[in-house]
C-alpha cells in the first residue's frame, strides 16, 4: 500500500459528475488551443540571409537542411562545451523521437542543431543513442540570430522555405516546448503529477525538488546508447546499421 495520501472514494455517480465537469474544462482548453494554432498558421515571417551549418557530410546550406520539403522544425540543443554529458533536458527531449517518418505526409522535417562542434555533437548523439539528424551552428551566426546563441537555452523554431528562400515562422523556448513532448501529458494524467514542488496539488501529496526525477543524461546513454541491442543506433536495425554516424531511418 501507498504510504501517500489517496484521492477521496466516493461513489460512481458523484466521480461521474467530478469527471464531467473537469471534462468540460478540458474541452474548452482544447478548442483554445485550436484557436492558438489557427492564429499561428496566419503569423507573418521572416526572410532569412543564406546561413551554412555543419553536417554530418561537411558544411550545408540552412535550404539544403529541409532535405527537400518545405517546412522545417529545428531543436536548438544547449550544448557546454567540453562537456561529456550534456543537458539533460535537452538529451530527454530528443530521445523521445524515435521515429520521424510521420512528418514526411505534411512536407516537414524535424532536426537537432547545437552550438557543439559537429564532431563533438555527432560524437554525443551516438553516445546517448539519438535517432535524430544533427546540425552545428558553431561557425555560423544562425543559432544567435534565431533565439539560441552560445551559451543559451534551448528552444524551437519552425521555418518555411520558397525556392531557395528560407523564412522563420515560429519561435518559442522555456515551458514553451512542453507542447511538443509526450511525457509531461502524460505524467499529467497521473494522480500524483509531476511531483514537484511548484505544483499545485492537495496537501500531503508526493513533492520532490523540481528535475529531480528526470533522467540523466548517463541513464539516457545506459538505456539506449551504442551498445543497447539490436535497436540501438549502432544495431542492425538501428539508425546507425550502416555504421555512417548518419541516421539510416527517415532518410
Amino acid at each position: 500500500m501507498t504510504a501517500h495520501p489517496l484521492p477521496p472514494v466516493v461513489n460512481a455517480a458523484t466521480w461521474e459528475r467530478r469527471l464531467q465537469a473537469l471534462r468540460a474544462r478540458e474541452k474548452a482548453a482544447t478548442r483554445e488551443l485550436d484557436a492558438i494554432a489557427a492564429e499561428r498558421r496566419r503569423l507573418p515571417m521572416v526572410q532569412l540571409p543564406d546561413y551554412t551549418l555543419d553536417g554530418e557530410d561537411g558544411p550545408v546550406r540552412l535550404v539544403d537542411v529541409f532535405d527537400g520539403r518545405s517546412q522545417l522544425i529545428v531543436y536548438h540543443h544547449m550544448w557546454f562545451p567540453g562537456e561529456e554529458w550534456q543537458c539533460p533536458g535537452c538529451t530527454g527531449f530528443t530521445a523521445q523521437f524515435t521515429r520521424l517518418d510521420f512528418l514526411d505526409a505534411y512536407d516537414a522535417r524535424f532536426v537537432v542543431v547545437t552550438q557543439g562542434p559537429i564532431e563533438e555533437a555527432l560524437a554525443y548523439r551516438r553516445r546517448v543513442g539519438n535517432r535524430m539528424t544533427w546540425y552545428s551552428t558553431a561557425r555560423s551566426s544562425f543559432g544567435a540570430d534565431v533565439g539560441a546563441p552560445p551559451g543559451g537555452g534551448f528552444a524551437v523554431n519552425v521555418f518555411l522555405r520558397d525556392g531557395d528562400t528560407v523564412h522563420r515562422t515560429w519561435h518559442t523556448g522555456g515551458r514553451g516546448v512542453e507542447q511538443l513532448t509526450h511525457t509531461f501529458p502524460l505524467i499529467d494524467l497521473l494522480p500524483y503529477g509531476r511531483q514537484e514542488e511548484w505544483q499545485d496539488s492537495p496537501e500531503g501529496w508526493p513533492q520532490s525538488p523540481t528535475y529531480s526525477r528526470w533522467p540523466r543524461s548517463e541513464d539516457i546513454a545506459a538505456l539506449y546508447g551504442p551498445d543497447d541491442g539490436p535497436e540501438g543506433p549502432d544495431g542492425p536495425d538501428g539508425p546507425d546499421a550502416d555504421g555512417s554516424g548518419r541516421p539510416t531511418q527517415g532518410r
